[in-house]
């Protein structure tokens, strides 16, 4: 599902996956980045060098993909990648691309380890394209669930979504991959979309099942075992302050649309890149990002 989304001119978007767990390749033309980790239980890698207060100012690549910790192996193909194109922070004769990543837990099946490797993140930087982008259970979200709280056994599946949303000429795009412990809403309804169930098919409302206290009697899921990650991205021209602020903002449309969010069994963690040279007022920018991360979120789910 990608209706309307468009990226930044510079931007590429990838998938890569195995039938099982994948990862998600988002090139840059040193786009600005910023970062904003929410969630109790991230997974990352360079997502220090994005924070406002550090020197580098800007980001070759990001990485989206499932496999825990092992997944981060992914980036490394990203990065070889790119080393071969002579992409990155040039040292003396040496250049080093700067590749930053999240990952989200979905190591479910019950024989194998699987998770995104090196070879699978060098063909998903291989495939990346500005322009036609698949959405749903591919890449980062091939794996992904959502509503978790009675084990996987009553979750619904879910992907990665994305979503564009326009001022004048200038629009934030988001792409998210839903993987979270808790319920995906319909932010203008209010209902449930996608979550937990009972044996009947109903959803169970993760909220009302930790609140009224079924939570520590039935809850069989693990922490850590979760994790919502994405990425907002403008054709405004931002500097890394303004980035990083970005970066926080878009975890509000995590909370339109996701209950509980950012609990201590997810890692939820959300990037943001400035690729453009278009004027706006930042408060603006912040608005579409968290309206826009809101609507990708929940495309996430409309497989």
């Amino acid at each position: 599902m990608n209706g309307n989304f468009v990226l930044p001119q510079g931007i590429r978007i990838g998938h890569a996956d195995d039938g099982y767990t994948g990862v998600t390749c988002i090139l840059t033309d040193k786009a600005v980045g910023g970062v904003s980790v929410r969630g109790g239980a991230p997974g990352t890698r360079e997502t220090d060098m994005l924070r406002a207060e550090k020197s580098q100012g800007f980001v070759d690549a990001v990485v989206l993909s499932g496999g825990s910790a092992y997944g981060l192996e992914a980036a490394c193909g990203v990065t070889e990648f790119l080393r071969e194109r002579g992409v990155g922070f040039s040292v003396g004769d040496k250049v080093v691309p700067l590749v930053a990543q999240a990952i989200l837990f979905d190591l479910n099946d019950p024989e194998k380890y699987r998770y995104p490797d090196k070879a699978m993140g060098y063909k998903a930087a291989q495939t990346a394209k500005p322009e036609g982008v698949e959405f749903g259970a591919v890449g980062a979200g091939k794996g992904a669930t959502v509503g978790k709280i009675l084990g996987l056994q009553a979750a619904c599946k879910s992907g990665i979504g994305g979503a564009t949303v326009f001022f004048n000429d200038v629009f934030v795009s988001a792409v998210v991959a839903v993987n979270a412990l808790g319920d995906v809403y319909d932010r203008k309804t209010g209902q449930i979309i996608a979550g937990a169930r009972t044996q009947d098919g109903k959803f169970l409302n993760t909220v009302e099942c930790m609140t009224n206290g079924v939570f520590a009697a039935q809850m069989r899921m693990r922490a850590g075992t979760n994790t919502t990650i994405g990425c907002v991205m403008t054709n405004a021209k931002l500097d890394k302050t303004q980035v990083n602020k970005l970066a926080e903002i878009s975890h509000d449309g995590l909370a339109m649309s996701i209950r509980p969010v950012h609990t201590d069994a997810d890692g939820d963690t959300m990037f943001a890149l400035s690729q453009g040279d278009k004027s706006a007022d930042l408060n603006i920018l912040m608005a579409l990002a968290a309206e826009v991360t809101a609507q990708a979120t929940e495309n996430a789910v409309k497989l």
